[in-house]
């Protein structure tokens, strides 16, 4: 079996690499290609390539082409640091003024606190409390015993008003608390009311 000599089919120039691929067909039952590749320092490395179809119908020579370890593209430096278009940016006062308007909608709610809560000063406390997270509303005493309030605000700062209900002041004694969504007129300030 004889083996014809090889005939260069194509040079690629890369910024790394010079590739000469140069093909020998054996007449063995897998012909093969070799490449040669020099390296950037004269190296050699060369690789056989074994072809799956015949060449037989394939006019010579058969332009190859490989680029081993191609580079990769890498953006321009001022594009990278371009300033983008203002209507890429995000509308910070948009989500600003949303966050304010979604924060500013208030939350009322009545609360009726029972147990051992009227005659311990349960109403001057709720009236510190409430001035002290900025609440308005209103705080009085109830004839069956109970004390009622009123809390409009900031709806964390309401929640946190009525947990605080749930201890009340040093001798209270709270024994049930019932809370309610309310629409009542809380007034401008935080005051205590007579008994009802």
């Amino acid at each position: 079996m004889g083996i014809s000599s090889p005939t260069p089919l194509r040079v690629s120039i890369s910024a790394r690499f010079v590739t000469t691929i140069s093909r020998s067909i054996s007449k063995d039952p897998e012909p093969w290609l070799s490449t040669t590749i020099t390296g950037k320092h004269g190296s050699n490395r060369t690789t056989r390539l074994s072809i799956i179809a015949r060449l037989g119908s394939c006019p010579l020579p058969i332009p190859i082409s490989l680029h081993p370890r191609r580079p990769l593209s890498h953006p321009p430096l001022r594009t990278l640091f371009q300033p983008r278009s203002p209507r890429f940016r995000p509308p910070l006062f948009t989500i600003a003024s949303m966050t304010s308007s979604a924060s500013s909608d208030p939350k009322t709610v009545r609360v009726v606190i029972k147990g051992r809560v009227q005659g311990v000063f349960y109403r001057d406390w709720t009236v510190g409390n409430a001035t002290e997270l900025g609440l308005k509303g209103w705080v009085r005493n109830r004839r069956d015993g109970a004390v009622e309030a009123l809390f409009s605000g900031d709806p964390a700062k309401v929640d946190e008003m009525s947990q605080r209900c749930r201890r009340g002041p040093p001798s209270a004694v709270v024994t049930g608390l019932e809370v309610f969504p309310c629409d009542d007129d809380p007034g401008s300030g935080f005051e205590r009311k007579p008994t009802v």
